[in-house]
């Protein structure tokens, strides 16, 4: 096997395999070779290609400008080359030598994909010259002649691969076919086709696909249900390399060829690739704190930077959590024309056993368990939707797909998630591929508080059914509010389709335990809540618990407050917070506690996204009743101020500033800023070593502006002691 070590592509002999005749089809980069001459046996003597019809010149019309790219909508991609979307025809122009004549004279196109072009696979695609064109099925016919110079319309199927393919013009000779030399002018992206009704993503709303396909910038929603933030993402789908990049993501995940015209397939691979987990993806998840030798996840401004760098590297790119998995999925599926959009649920389950309970386990005195508790609630979790027809379902599944690159839990034994029909989780039907019970998790579970008494018996004090999924929110089309998606999940809670979904989803094997199964009784008379104020970063604030009590009798309640450090993902980092005291009761009336909590406790372990987690529990001492409780919190971080002076005009410079204020009460150190604008400024960085406290920072940047239109600028400042601050700014580029 010595052939198999030498490095030279070409001489690669793939294995012998008795299953298949050729090898599989799986990279778009590999080429073969074509002949220019094809014999068809002898060749007589006097034999010269020269008094044949010859291809001199073929015109693409490939400038953003020109017809094609318009009529196609691929006129913002930043490639020089011909892109087109399948089912739509586009036109090219073929110089020959002299008039070419349809009586005597013979020529066929051919596409080709991939190093071992087949027909019936749809790598070889050789396509005759006709009298009319058939909507979405391969052809060509001739609008215009003029002297040497030939017109041709040319249609793609709507189901056609979807990738790079080569161009070469083929002439007939008795004695054999002429080709034209392979040259990669002519090369020609075909894409998925939002505006086709024969393309299994068509969309038929024109302002959707103008944000689902064309937007390249979004919204990202974080924070908590309580408190939601929002910040700017740059997709960059258009950027320089990243139609290029993104079709190597299929290649790194092996999809033949033949399977890429298919949105399902491409979703579940991408699904796989765009993380680092079994299979050297984009990006590496990191949930730490630390992001030592890598960029922490919320200093990324966009995805280009991301896809750039695996491009160049092709080793994973260090470090993100799910929205930058999600910001960069969008641009794949985007970039690929399948229209597609970045969610956010609100108060997600990470439910390990998928039996829609997350088990949040007490001790005697009324603390989480945090050895025996695995499951957790995430303030918030992002995934991606994308949009297509689903002929691998029942009638009625397709359109909004849920697809999640944020790795989990493995799906037939990669991490990976969908699609997933979002109708089919909002009535249960959680036994279509491809992992809905996991997503039906995610939306619906309930939170049981339990606790092992003495002897052993486990007794539940308390079931949440209304903390998981209360909000499912994406960017609105057209604009940068939100728009509240949760009814597309489920019916509304208590409702009796509500109730028929949950069965129907127990029916189809989503586990469920029933509190039948353990004792159960819910406490009645006395009912407790608590509220966290507001706050931003390092400063005090209070907890308010109140308690009503609904009965004739006096309680006291030993109440018992804890304050946890958590990452986004609802996972424990420490304890900063205990406080103890006892409540008294009168009958039928209310009354409050104030906690307060000084920065003093929580500053020295804040983590990344300053989440804050509170359990309070409390025992009424008359009836030995439990009442449990527990909120996320996340402070205010401070802003970015970004300003331009001057004006902004094409091709002239302008001046961009970022300013910064640092509220701590502590010196910060080694900050770096990150500032992008899609299609009008590649990511700049600069670094500060200090900024003492109370002090501003002033960066100033100048470029020159190449494109008119509405643009957003988009900046992150990231150091160790504050993460998640950002600012952006829309700046109106004139025409000059």
């Amino acid at each position: 096997m010595s052939e198999r070590t030498n490095t030279n592509q070409e001489n690669k002999k793939p294995p012998l395999n008795g299953r298949r005749a050729l090898p599989s089809n799986n990279s778009n980069e590999e080429e073969n070779e074509v002949p220019e001459m094809e014999a068809f046996g002898f060749i007589p003597r006097g034999f010269n290609p020269k008094d044949y019809l010859r291809v001199v010149d073929i015109h693409m019309f490939k400038e953003p400008h020109e017809t094609n790219k318009q009529q196609h909508h691929t006129d913002k991609y930043y490639n020089p080359k011909l892109i087109v979307r399948r089912g739509q025809a586009f036109q090219i122009q073929i110089d020959f030598n002299r008039p070419y004549k349809p009586e005597t004279d013979q020529f066929w196109l051919e596409y080709l994909i991939g190093r071992y072009p087949q027909q019936n696979k749809g790598t070889y695609i050789p396509i005759l010259v006709g009298d009319v064109l058939k909507p979405g099925e391969w052809g060509a016919k001739i609008t215009h002649k003029e002297n040497n110079s030939i017109r041709l319309s040319i249609m793609s199927s709507a189901t056609c691969i979807v990738g790079k393919f080569r161009l070469y013009v083929a002439v007939w000779t008795p004695f054999g076919i002429l080709r034209t030399q392979r040259n990669s002018a002519t090369d020609t992206y075909i894409l998925f086709n939002p505006w086709c009704q024969q393309d299994a993503v068509y969309l038929d709303d024109e302002k959707e696909r103008e944000e689902y396909v064309l937007n390249d910038v979004g919204v990202v929603f974080h924070g908590n249900i309580d408190d939601i933030k929002l910040r700017s993402w740059s997709y960059g789908q258009f950027e320089e390399n990243i139609l290029d990049a993104c079709l190597f993501l299929m290649d790194k995940a092996e999809l033949e060829l033949s399977g890429r015209g298919n949105p399902i397939k491409i979703c579940r691979v991408a699904s796989a690739v765009i993380n680092s987990r079994d299979d050297n993806g984009v990006i590496a998840g990191s949930w730490d704190n630390t992001y030592t030798y890598g960029v922490a996840p919320s200093a990324w401004t966009g995805s280009v930077d991301i896809l750039l760098e695996y491009y160049s590297s092709k080793q994973p790119v260090r470090y993100g959590q799910c929205w930058v998995f999600a910001g960069v999925f969008n641009t794949f599926l985007r970039c690929l024309g399948i229209p597609a959009r970045l969610v956010t649920n609100y108060s997600s389950a990470h439910d390990n056993n998928a039996n829609l309970q997350l088990d949040f386990f007490l001790d005697d005195e009324g603390k989480v368990d945090t050895k025996v508790t695995k499951d957790s609630v995430w303030n918030y979790h992002c995934w991606n939707e994308a949009w297509m027809t689903r002929p691998d379902l029942p009638v009625g599944f397709g359109g909004w797909q849920v697809v999640d690159a944020t790795p989990q839990e493995t799906s037939d034994g990669m991490y990976r998630c969908g699609p997933a029909s979002v109708q089919a989780i909002k009535h249960g039907h959680v036994c279509f591929q491809f992992d809905a019970p996991f997503v039906y998790a995610e939306v619906n579970s309930d939170i049981v508080f339990s606790r092992r008494e003495k002897n052993g018996a486990q007794v539940i004090e308390k079931i949440d059914t209304n903390h998981i999924g209360q909000l499912i929110v994406t960017k609105e089309v057209g604009g940068d509010g939100m728009m509240n998606i949760t009814e597309e999940y489920k019916f509304q809670e208590g409702s009796e389709e509500e109730r028929l979904a949950l069965e129907t989803a127990v029916m189809y094997g989503v586990k469920k335990q029933t509190p039948q199964d353990t004792m159960y009784q819910p406490q009645r008379d006395v009912d407790m809540d608590f509220q966290v104020q507001k706050a931003v970063l390092g400063s005090d604030f209070k907890v308010t618990i109140t308690f009503r009590n609904k009965s004739g009798n006096y309680y006291t309640a030993a109440t018992y407050l804890s304050g946890n450090i958590v990452f986004y993902t609802g996972v424990t980092k420490n304890e900063f917070k205990k406080h103890s005291f006892s409540a008294k009761l009168e009958p039928f009336s209310s009354s409050a506690f104030d906690v307060v909590i000084k920065s003093s406790e929580y500053l020295s372990d804040l983590l990344d996204q300053a989440s804050f987690h509170f359990f309070v529990t409390a025992r009424i001492n008359e009836t030995g009743k439990i009442l449990a409780m527990q909120k996320a919190m996340v402070l205010e971080v401070p802003t970015l101020r970004i300003k331009t002076q001057g004006e902004t005009v094409v091709g002239k410079e302008m001046s961009v500033t970022v300013e910064f204020t640092n509220p701590l009460k502590q010196t910060l150190e080694n900050v770096t800023l990150r500032l992008e604008g899609p299609g009008m400024l590649r990511t700049l960085k600069k670094e500060f070593r200090q900024v003492p406290m109370n002090s501003t920072l002033i960066w100033e940047v100048k470029f020159i502006p190449k494109r008119p239109g509405l643009r957003k600028l988009i900046a992150s400042l990231n150091c160790d002691a504050l993460r998640h601050v950002y600012g952006e700014l829309n700046v109106q580029i004139q025409k000059p």
